[in-house]
C-alpha cells in the first residue's frame, strides 16, 4: 500500500550509540543517537525516515548487515540467525545536529508508547546510553509539487513526519495540517509556517483512529487553488485521505502522497 518511494543513500549502514532518552509528551519518548559514524550520514529534513536497527540481546551483531534495504538485502537477514540479528524497523528522524554538545553529530527519532505493546515503544522506554544502533537511510516521502497549499494528515505515529515537513517547509506555505492523537496532551511544538493552520486532534472519545482526522477533512471549507497532500499513519487514514481527495475533491494523483505506518486490529504504533 505505501507509495512513498525508497532512496538508497551511499551512506549505507551507518553505526550509533544510544545519547539519552527522554519522554517528551505521555505518549511519546524521544531517543537521541550520536557517534562520529553519523557524520557519514546525509541529512535532508522533512520526513527522512530511515530503517533503524535495535539490539534485543547483549550479544546482537550489526557487522553482517547490509548496506542496503532493498528486497535482497531484507531477504538476506531474515537468514542470520535470529539468536543475534537485531529488530529493525522504519522512524522518522526528528531533528538532526551536525554538532552535538560533545562535538560528534546526534539525530533524534520519537517513539509512539502504549506501555508493553509493540517493539520500538518498550525499547525506547527502557533503553539506556550507550547502546549501540545502526541505521540505514531511506530518504523522504514529502513530494514537492507545486501547489498553492498543502493539507497534511497524520495520526501520532506519523507526527515527527509532519512535524519535520512544517519544519522545512518554505515560509510563505499556506495550508492545513490535521494530526490525531491519542491525549491532548500529547501535542508538540512545532516550527509551522504562519499562514498553516496545525489542527490537534484527541482522541479523549474512544474514536476509532483516523475517524477524527478525516471528519475534520471532510468539514474544511476547501479552498480554491491547486493542493498538494501528505497523509500517513494508521492504514485507513491514510488511505482514506487519498480517495477522499482524488475521488471526491478532483486532487491529482501525483498530488497526493501516502503511506500507511501501522494497521489497526494488529499492534499499535511505536
Amino acid at each position: 500500500m505505501p507509495q512513498i518511494a525508497v532512496t538508497h543513500a551511499p551512506s549505507g549502514l551507518v553505526h550509533a550509540s544510544v545519547v539519552r532518552a527522554e519522554r517528551v509528551t505521555p505518549h511519546m519518548v524521544r531517543v537521541t543517537l550520536g557517534g562520529e559514524d553519523l557524520r557519514r550520514f546525509e541529512y535532508r529534513g522533512f520526513d527522512q525516515w530511515v530503517r533503524l536497527a535495535v539490539p534485543v540481546r547483549d550479544d546482537t551483531r550489526f557487522d553482517n548487515m547490509s548496506d542496503r534495504f532493498d528486497t535482497r538485502a531484507y531477504l538476506r537477514f531474515l537468514t542470520l540467525p535470529k539468536a543475534t540479528r537485531p529488530v529493525i524497523r522504519s522512524y522518522t528522524i526528528r531533528d538532526h545536529r551536525p554538532d552535538g554538545p560533545d562535538g560528534t553529530p546526534e539525530v533524534d527519532i520519537d517513539f509512539v508508547c502504549h506501555g508493553p505493546v509493540g517493539v520500538g515503544g518498550p525499547w525506547a522506554e527502557a533503553v539506556q546510553p550507550g547502546v549501540d544502533v545502526a541505521l540505514i537511510d531511506q530518504g523522504c516521502g514529502w513530494v514537492h509539487v507545486p501547489a498553492d497549499r498543502v493539507l497534511l494528515v497524520a495520526d501520532e505515529s506519523g507526527l515527527p513526519a509532519i512535524a519535520g515537513i512544517l519544519r522545512d517547509l518554505p515560509r510563505d506555505t499556506v495550508g492545513d495540517a490535521f494530526v490525531e492523537l491519542i491525549d491532548a496532551a500529547d501535542a508538540q511544538p512545532v516550527d509551522a509556517p504562519d499562514g498553516v493552520t496545525v489542527h490537534w486532534l484527541p482522541r479523549t472519545g474512544g474514536e476509532p483512529v483516523g475517524d477524527l482526522a478525516l471528519a475534520a477533512l471532510r468539514a474544511l471549507a476547501w479552498p480554491d487553488g491547486t493542493v498538494a497532500a501528505f497523509a500517513v499513519g494508521e492504514s485507513r487514514l491514510a488511505t482514506g485521505t487519498r480517495r477522499f481527495l482524488v475521488d471526491e475533491r478532483g486532487v491529482p494523483k501525483s498530488h497526493v502522497t501516502f503511506c500507511g505506518y501501522w494497521k489497526a486490529g494488529t499492534r499499535a504504533p511505536s
